[in-house]
């Protein structure tokens, strides 16, 4: 039985820059909208109460966008606005884009960009091109694919895309092309129910730059799709990079598939996620996997730990080469892997290859060894095939789960300080994986810490601790 994944790995179709109605002098300059009502000859026009965009209008390179006095509605109709130069928005209330009746955005080698609190809508899709430009609780509904296969599409950078909303857009919410490299910071986003008709994911990634692809502390929710749509990839089908990747601490659900993992010298670690229901896909044959690692090479390679994989057709799928490591006796997996399955089989880890999978100290939701080795499709089932080490696992004969040493957080969510209180070697890492503080303790130990959503990890044991 072969197990295919189906993925559509997007490929920029750049579409020429229209000439543009009014174009910035590039002398230094910054412009707020009301200085472009007065510059740009009709333009940019306020009709008392909104901004209206009628024309292309582009801001060149040393000059700057500026938005910042007070809620504003601006209208861009049928227009292209392009950022050569820089646009900072840092408004206290939300300033709200949308097209008239559809618009587009380009940033081109576009630097110091920061969009703070706004809302696209109803637009044809942004581009950011060599320009690292950073969202922050920024919202994105209903973009078409007019202008762009996403609703941010990237070639070339490592934007930082952190606290926004894609809802109901009609491609993935953010791409990369096949033929580009680029390292996207995600970072505690919200996705829901984007892509129509497409078995495309919302999240849609080619190769990384030198930097980490971060996609972290997401929620991915494809329930309200009208045709499902696949959670997370990112894929080099062509080799173009030594790619690296951290997906942790996501919650990726009810979409055709969770994660896809797919091509040449991807390295990623994966921990922390809750990879839950993603089985709306027809075939079985074609999707459904919570985590699938699909390696050209055994350059594609994963650490697995302490994820949630449960309610897809199938948990974890492996093909053709690569390097997985689903936990080993000195560093248990510590996933919950079980529950998974299709045609009324259970399929919680298929090798669908010949290379070996070490998957010690996991949670098989049984402690049933002959029941665990029925829901592996491994060497056993096909001698062709590599072979899963799953002993020992959770409860395996009677032995207490090696989250041994246990430990108390409090209060949690705390207001900047909390408490620990256990003993061994304690180590906290914050929302991007980075290690900020290792102490050994023994007893009570008081932490006081920014905010932010922190993992305090003693032992094999880990806990989440929000600071606000």
């Amino acid at each position: 039985m072969k197990k295919v994944t189906l993925i559509l790995v997007l490929f920029f179709g750049f579409i020429p820059m229209l000439n543009a109605q009014w174009t910035s002098p590039g002398n230094g300059t910054t412009y707020t909208m009301s200085e472009l009502v007065n510059v740009t000859d009709g333009v940019v026009t306020f009709d008392a109460t909104n901004y209206h965009i009628h024309a292309d209008l582009t801001i060149s390179q040393n000059d700057v966008l500026k938005i910042d006095n007070g809620f504003q509605k601006i209208y861009v109709e049928n227009a292209l606005v392009t950022i050569n130069g820089s646009m900072v928005c840092e408004n206290a209330n939300r300033v709200s884009v949308m097209g008239d009746p559809s618009f587009s955005m380009r940033f081109e080698n576009a630097t110091d960009c920061d969009l703070k609190k706004m809302y696209f809508s109803d637009g044809a899709g942004i581009k950011l091109i060599e320009s690292d430009v950073h969202f922050d609780d920024v919202k994105f509904v209903y973009f078409t694919t007019e202008y762009c296969h996403s609703a941010i599409d990237i070639f070339n950078c490592n934007p930082v895309i952190e606290n926004c909303y894609f809802l109901l857009n009609e491609g993935a919410a953010i791409g990369s092309p096949a033929n580009g490299q680029s390292s996207p910071k995600i970072l505690n986003c919200e996705f829901d129910s984007n892509v129509n008709g497409a078995n495309i994911p919302q999240i849609n990634l080619g190769p990384g730059s030198e930097d980490t692809i971060f996609v972290v502390g997401n929620l991915i929710d494809g329930t309200y799709a009208q045709f499902h749509t696949g959670g997370i990839s990112i894929a080099d089908l062509m080799g173009t990079g030594d790619t690296k990747i951290l997906l942790k601490d996501n919650i990726v659900k009810n979409n055709r598939y969770g994660y896809n993992q797919q091509g040449y010298h991807l390295t990623s670690t994966i921990i922390g996620n809750q990879f839950i229901d993603n089985y709306h896909e027809d075939n079985p044959m074609n999707g459904g996997s919570g985590i699938s690692i699909y390696g050209m090479d055994d350059n594609n390679r994963a650490v697995i730990r302490d994820n949630v994989i449960t309610g897809n057709l199938w948990g974890i799928t492996a093909i053709n080469g690569f390097d997985i490591n689903l936990g080993t006796e000195e560093d248990w997996g510590n996933n919950q892997i079980h529950g998974n399955g299709n045609n009324g089989v259970v399929y919680d880890l298929y090798d669908n290859s010949t290379c070996d999978i070490m998957a010690v100290g996991n949670d098989w939701g049984t402690i049933d060894e002959q029941e665990i080795e029925d829901h592996i499709y491994h060497q056993y089932d096909d001698p062709g095939l590599g072979l899963v080490t799953f002993i020992p696992f959770v409860g395996y004969d009677a032995i207490v789960e090696q989250n041994s040493a246990l430990f108390e957080v409090s209060p949690n969510p705390a207001h900047g300080r909390f408490t620990v209180e256990g003993q061994g070697k304690m180590t906290i890492t914050n929302a991007l994986g980075q290690n900020i503080f290792t102490k050994d303790i023994d007893g009570k130990e008081y932490i006081a810490l920014p905010r932010g959503l922190y993992v305090v990890k003693i032992g094999n044991t880990t806990q989440k601790v929000i600071v606000d």
